[in-house]
């Protein structure tokens, strides 16, 4: 087993047997928890639980057969290994052939018990293994269309993206307006195992305070004036599933300290409400203001800021990743060309100069609303600017910009061969090797 956190939850209703139970498995330095009914268990295994059930059957309340039914239609690979009693095997092969991955009949020693948690562990493991694998090459697939740019920030963005997006750690993605947060975070929920369930996004900075709370904690009928029905919140929503909290330095402060309760205790109260309810849903937060010193200056939580950054994106502005210009244009022209349903017009030498010299204070945003204004034909580059305050642009950093895309272009074509890049490009190698190792380029 080379995954540290698959663990075996024991659900048994007699206290001395689930002791035993776990000081077997203990002893083996296999992980446990336990729980002493099929309900308690169920609040326990989630949507990517990592692990293995051991469960008696014969239980008050929901039975072990029941729980087996509940557990296969949250995770049909999860093994689950049933407890009998004396007589109840005909029983046990039925929930075989119902998904149970093995039973042990009572009395069971501490050999079988073990023997039988490796096995299925094992298995657990490998299942785990392959369907990562599967969703990191469909998901870096997919971020290549989605997350377009050849520059090396945005390939080790698509990497870590790639690498975490599986995982059930919060995410705080930062990233000044326009960057692309929320698409970010789209990729990363798309990723995921949790791509069936639901994506919630809520920008934190788009409600009235007065409303926020129930919008994102729900309310039930009558909590206050107006509220005439019971509402289900955004993180109730999102169980099983991503909830997208934008903008998340606007969240008042006392806010604040009921999401940090609920991603400890990963349960909730609905606003005029004492029930206490489970969710399991991962938070990805997105932010263009530095929270740490937020945290210093008491305008933001640091519990709450160390909470959310288990896992940090940083999205770095277009005029720091110039090369990636001219393609996002490109691809956002002829989005716009089709929808408008106008051909594309040419982008010639002076209008790609002034794209890759102009600062992009709006970002990629800015960068999709030029490119509309472009293909609808109106005059955006009049004067060779932007704007009216766009102002002249810079011809060495409009040059270093073009030269690198160049070079990452040719690269990329020849799979990083320097020498048939250099060949293509008509420049000696050495020359070629300079410039990559210049522009931190990849290449052999």
């Amino acid at each position: 087993m080379s995954d540290s956190s698959l663990r075996v939850l024991i659900v048994e209703d007699d206290p001395h047997v689930r002791l035993g139970c776990q000081q077997a498995l203990a002893l083996e330095d296999i992980e446990t928890d336990s729980v002493g009914s099929a309900e308690e268990a169920l609040k326990k295994v989630g949507a990517d639980f990592p692990g293995i059930v051991v469960s008696d059957i014969r239980m008050p309340g929901m039975d072990g057969l029941q729980l087996l039914e509940k557990l296969k239609e949250r995770d049909p690979s999860l093994p689950v290994v049933l407890i009998t009693g004396h007589g109840d095997i005909a029983m046990a092969v039925k929930a075989m052939r119902d998904g149970a991955y093995d039973f042990m009949e009572k009395p069971f020693s501490p050999e079988k018990l073990v023997d039988t948690a490796r096995r299925a562990l094992a298995q657990r493991a490998l299942t785990r293994e392959v369907s990562q694998l599967r969703r990191q090459l469909a998901g870096k697939q997919a971020l290549e269309s989605r997350l377009i740019g050849r520059s090396p920030a945005m390939q080790a963005l698509r990497e870590l993206i790639a690498n975490v997006a599986d995982t059930s750690a919060n995410v705080l993605i930062e990233g000044e307006t326009g960057t692309g947060k929320e698409l970010v975070a789209r990729c990363l929920h798309d990723s995921s195992r949790r791509q069936p369930k639901p994506f919630v996004a809520l920008n934190c900075g788009g409600l009235p305070e007065s409303l926020i709370d129930s919008e994102i904690f729900g309310h039930e009928a009558h909590a206050f004036t107006g509220a005439g029905k019971r509402r289900i919140g955004k993180i109730e929503h999102a169980d099983g599933g991503s909830l997208f909290l934008d903008e998340i330095e606007s969240m008042p402060l006392n806010l604040q300290i009921k999401l940090l309760r609920v991603l400890q205790e990963q349960q909730l109260e609905r606003l005029g409400s004492n029930e206490l309810i489970r969710v399991d849903c991962r938070v990805i937060a997105a932010t263009k203001s530095d929270l740490a010193v937020m945290g210093r200056e008491g305008t933001f939580r640091s519990d709450l800021y160390y909470r959310l950054n288990v896992i940090t994106l940083n999205l770095p502005p277009l005029r720091e990743r110039r090369e990636d210009i001219l393609m996002l244009f490109e691809h956002f022209l002829q989005q716009s060309s089709l929808r408008f349903d106008r051909p594309a017009p040419a982008i010639d030498n002076a209008t790609a100069a002034t794209l890759m010299a102009h600062d992009w204070p709006g970002n990629v945003r800015e960068l999709r609303n030029v490119a509309e204004r472009f293909a609808l034909g109106l005059p955006v580059l009049a004067g060779g600017n932007l704007g009216p305050d766009a102002g002249e642009p810079r011809f060495a950093e409009a040059v270093e910009a073009f030269e690198r895309s160049l070079l990452s272009t040719a690269l990329e074509r020849h799979a990083g061969n320097l020498s048939q890049a250099a060949h293509a490009l008509g420049m000696a190698k050495t020359t070629l090797f300079d410039k990559v190792k210049k522009y931190g380029l990849k290449g052999e």
